[in-house]
């Protein structure tokens, strides 16, 4: 039977960022290809990557292994907040919601609605991040790290240019977190309840990479205009070609074929799918820990 006694938030705020970090380490080679194959654009001239595959190869062979990695430390400094906010919201979430409806258990459709506000509630927090990781990993990038990314946008751009494509951001994470924890709520329904660690451990994995994977495939439209939005840098008196999410989605679609929002699903899918079952593993590993822990003392 598991656990689920309330514990404080700095409990939950820890789990999330170990979680978030522990994924990101394992994954993050997988999203460095797909924001590469999310930029490419037809007509410019490049030569496109044919698939995931020929993407790692010429990255390894053209620019190195270690390209795989650039840019890392903007993820690495927002996973903590980001992943612990994701978890700490969607509970929070769920109490408020559960009070506001006067219901005591969590039902698939509140699971949904909790999870796409919390997606809202998390974009606040990631999108400056996100910026800085899209410029870094971009093939043309001429920054020299994070700091030069942040200074350079700041100094060209203004302050609020750090939170460019956060209309975007939001409706990436709304769409992943519904998708994610409404889909986690229903396979673990299907799935017999554990009554071992080790069950535990597999029930979670499976309905988090489940949920991942359709989480995925809700929001990768959002997530390949989310990538051109914040890899364009404003000019005073331009209109960008990529603005704001809606008509960025048409505008890709209309000039590169429906498929084309969907660039770099298959490494992002692998990245969220397999990677949302890592992060629910983690996260409800160190939650049962730090529980085990506060109930104790």
């Amino acid at each position: 039977m598991s656990d689920t006694r309330p514990i404080p938030f700095q409990y939950q705020f820890f789990s999330g960022a170990i979680a978030g970090v522990s994924e990101i380490l394992v994954m993050y080679p997988l999203d460095v290809v797909k924001t590469r194959m999310q930029l490419q654009v037809a007509g410019t001239g490049e030569v496109p990557y044919k698939s995931m595959f020929d993407c790692f190869s010429r990255i390894i062979k053209q620019e190195g292994l270690g390209r795989l990695y650039r840019g890392i430390n903007a993820p690495i400094l927002m996973e903590a907040p980001k992943r612990a906010v994701k978890f700490s919201a969607n509970d929070k979430w769920g109490e408020v919601y559960r009070s506001w409806f006067g219901v005591t258990y969590m039902s698939q459709p509140l699971a949904i609605l909790t999870g796409a506000t919390a997606g809202v509630t998390e974009s606040f927090v990631v999108v400056p991040f996100e910026l800085v990781k899209i410029r870094l990993q971009d093939k043309t990038s001429k920054y020299t790290g994070v700091v030069d990314v942040v200074r350079k946008t700041v100094q060209q751009e203004g302050v609020l240019a750090m939170y460019n494509g956060l209309e975007a951001t939001m409706l990436r994470h709304a769409t992943w977190n519904a998708g994610y924890f409404g889909i986690i709520f229903k396979i673990r329904s299907m799935l017999p309840e554990a009554t071992t660690k080790t069950e535990k451990t597999r029930n979670d994995l499976i309905s988090g990479t489940i949920g991942g994977t359709f989480g995925t495939v809700f929001c990768t439209p959002f997530d390949v205009v989310k990538s051109r939005i914040q890899n364009t840098v404003k000019v005073a008196g331009v209109v960008p070609k990529y603005n704001w999410a809606v008509p960025s989605l048409f505008t890709v679609s209309r000039e590169e074929g429906f498929m084309a929002l969907y660039k770099g699903f298959l490494p992002k899918v692998l990245r969220l799918g397999p990677g949302g079952g890592i992060l629910l593993v983690v996260f409800t590993g160190c939650m049962d820990f730090f529980r085990g822990y506060h109930f104790s003392n």
